[in-house]
C-alpha cells in the first residue's frame, strides 16, 4: 500500500505544482487587463472574464515597446528615460542596477549564464554546479595573481538564491552539458541526471 501511495505521490505532485504556478502566472498577468479603459476590458464587450487575456495583452505591450524602441527614434526616447531616471535619487541606483542585470542577463551578446562550469565550493575537496557570468574588472582582481572568472554558485533547491565568487579560470572545469541540464541538477539537489536510462 505504501508502494502505491508513494507512486501516486510521484505522479501527480509534479502535476498539481506545475498547474498552480502556471495558474498563479496567469492570474498575475490577468491584473494588467485592470490597467486598460473600462471599454476595452473582456467583462465590458463579453460579459465574461478571458482566462489568458493578461498574458496576451502583456505580450503584445512587450513585443510594441520593442519594436519602437529598435529605431533610431526609440533608442533617443531610451536615452531620455534613462537620463531622467538617473536624476531621481534612490530610484536611480535600483532602476540601473535592476538594468545592468537585465541587460546582462537577456542580451542576445551576452556571456551570462551561458556556460556552467564545475568549481571547488565550499573548500578544495568539494565540487559544485557554478554558471560563469563574465570576467572581473582589473580594480576587483588588483593584486590577485592569474586569471578569474565571475561566478555564480546558486543554491539548492532554489537556483534563484546564491552566491558570487570570483574562481581561478584554472579552477573552473568547463562542463559539457548545457545550462538547462545544468539548472535541472541543481534543482533536483542531483537526483536528476543527464544521462538516459537503458
Amino acid at each position: 500500500m505504501r508502494k502505491f501511495i508513494i507512486t501516486g505521490l510521484l505522479l501527480w505532485i509534479p502535476v498539481v505544482v506545475t498547474i498552480w504556478v502556471f495558474s498563479f502566472f496567469i492570474e498575475t498577468l490577468d491584473n494588467v487587463v485592470t490597467l486598460l479603459p473600462e471599454e476595452l476590458q473582456p467583462m465590458n464587450w463579453l460579459g465574461m472574464e478571458i482566462p489568458g487575456f493578461g498574458l496576451l495583452v502583456t505580450l503584445l505591450i512587450i513585443t510594441f515597446t520593442g519594436v519602437l524602441t529598435a529605431n533610431v527614434v526609440g533608442e533617443k526616447l531610451l536615452q531620455v528615460w534613462n537620463a531622467v531616471i538617473g536624476r531621481v535619487p534612490i530610484l536611480n541606483s535600483v532602476y540601473g542596477s535592476v538594468r545592468q542585470i537585465s541587460d546582462t542577463l537577456l542580451s542576445p551578446d551576452g556571456k551570462a549564464f551561458r556556460e556552467a562550469v564545475l568549481v571547488p565550493w565550499p573548500n578544495e575537496t568539494s565540487y559544485t554546479i557554478g554558471f560563469v557570468t563574465g570576467e572581473p574588472g582589473a580594480d576587483l582582481v588588483e593584486g590577485l595573481e592569474g586569471s578569474y572568472l565571475n561566478v555564480y554558485v546558486p543554491s539548492t533547491p532554489n537556483p534563484t538564491g546564491g552566491y558570487y565568487v570570483l574562481v581561478p579560470i584554472d579552477k573552473a572545469r568547463k562542463l559539457s552539458m548545457g545550462v538547462e541540464t545544468a539548472l535541472r541538477y541543481v534543482v533536483s539537489m542531483g537526483v536528476a541526471t543527464s544521462q538516459k536510462p537503458a
